[in-house]
């Protein structure tokens, strides 16, 4: 919700496509500077800890940033710095949010919690833009900061009332480098999961910066202001929920690569589709397509990813994942701005499309390859640790 309040009232302010993809830059980069540091946290403290601090953190910016634009101080400097400070917060606050999962249930409901998991993580990405919109339109940015900062309350609530089981972290044998560096290392040289990675950092880098330039398909390309805004980020939510559901009809994880494929070159079509529609009504029909796509490959690949990372690589491992689905956001947004002051948004969501598709089509090409090895990571944690007989039963069924 914030970043679309945020991004519509720096346009709002400036008139500046650039400024546009600078925002999403500053609030997001931190991520990919500190995550690893945020997952080296995630998997040495107690996560609960960490969370209630980062949302406690994130509150008080949120309810700064509403108290300066109700009171109509806010300038442009503003906005860059206390979206830079929230990026701090999130570095440390995703990988620790996504590791904390593992101490929320047991091991044997882990993989559709995953899945849940997933499918909120992803979804109000998409719907919190969406109702951000809707009310940009209705009661201004300000108020869209407010009920934002209100938010946390419950979320700070949820975290004190938790019982949970006690966070007990593995013996530290290296130093905080040398933790950073094992998660990196497991990525690196681990197949599925560097591949789906990648994907990711691809899609990210490329597709997801058109939330960024949608104030300016909003003015000038419909002409329908902040209210055509949030019909558009409203479409998508829409598209995302949907997406939400099917993927959690399923009941394994398996099969999830095809979905990953699909979805990815549906979501890069839809985006090229939506950069040649000058129809108001049917660029809201392919956006409910393109959030609906989005949704189901980031968290399909979430659910992947979590599904094949052991529980003390965790918060490391989803360090990694911040960065390349958050941290190439904001590179992208600064490129797609950029882009898109001198060739114009159309255009520059379409490349982005275009590139999507082509990714789609590479892990395609390798996704039989990466199978096998895939499903020896995942029945290796369902049998989970110290049960070696189960493991050894889990590699020789996949040799079968």
């Amino acid at each position: 919700m914030q970043q679309v309040a945020q991004s519509w009232l720096i346009y709002r302010l400036t008139g500046s496509p650039l400024l546009l993809g600078a925002i999403g830059f500053a609030g997001q980069f931190p991520i990919f500077l500190l995550g690893p540091i945020g997952g080296h946290v995630a998997d040495r403290y107690d996560r609960r800890r960490v969370l209630i601090a980062t949302q406690s953190v994130s509150m008080l910016l949120a309810f700064t940033l509403a108290f300066l634009t109700l009171s109509d101080n806010i300038a442009e400097w503003h906005l860059f710095v206390l979206a830079v400070l929230l990026g701090l917060v999130n570095a440390f606050d995703l990988p620790a949010r996504q590791a904390f999962l593992s101490q929320m249930v047991e091991r044997e409901d882990l993989i559709n919690a995953i899945a849940l998991n997933s499918s909120m993580f992803n979804g109000a990405r998409i719907a919190g833009p969406a109702i951000a919109g809707i009310l940009v339109a209705t009661i201004g940015e300000g108020w869209c900061f407010f009920v934002n900062a209100v938010s946390y309350v419950a979320v700070i609530a949820g975290l004190l009332l938790m019982t949970v089981p006690r966070f007990i972290a593995a013996p530290a044998t290296k130093s905080m480098w040398g933790n950073v560096a094992e998660g990196f290392r497991f990525v690196a040289l681990t197949p599925p999961v560097r591949a789906l990675m990648v994907l990711i950092g691809v899609v990210s880098f490329t597709a997801l910066p058109y939330t960024v330039l949608m104030p300016i398909f909003a003015d000038r390309i419909f002409h329908s202001g902040s209210r055509g805004l949030g019909i558009l980020m409203g479409a998508a939510g829409a598209g995302a929920l949907l997406g939400s559901i099917a993927l959690a009809l399923r009941s394994h994880v398996f099969g999830l690569g095809r979905w990953v494929v699909i979805a990815c070159a549906v979501f890069g079509g839809s985006l090229v589709a939506f950069s040649f529609s000058r129809n108001f009504m049917l660029s809201a029909a392919i956006l409910c397509l393109s959030g609906g796509a989005m949704m189901v490959q980031m968290a399909s690949s979430n659910t992947l990813v979590q599904s094949m990372v052991p529980d003390e690589l965790r918060g490391r491992v989803m360090a990694v994942y911040s960065m390349m689905f958050m941290g190439m956001g904001p590179l992208g947004a600064l490129l797609a701005g950029s882009l898109a002051e001198s060739f114009g948004a159309p255009v520059t969501v379409a490349t982005g499309g275009a590139i999507t598709v082509l990714a789609a089509i590479v892990f395609s090409l390798r996704l039989p390859a990466l199978r096998g090895p895939g499903r020896e990571l995942i029945l290796a944690q369902q049998a989970g640790p110290g049960d070696p007989q189960q493991q050894t039963t889990a590699t020789g069924a996949e040799g079968r």
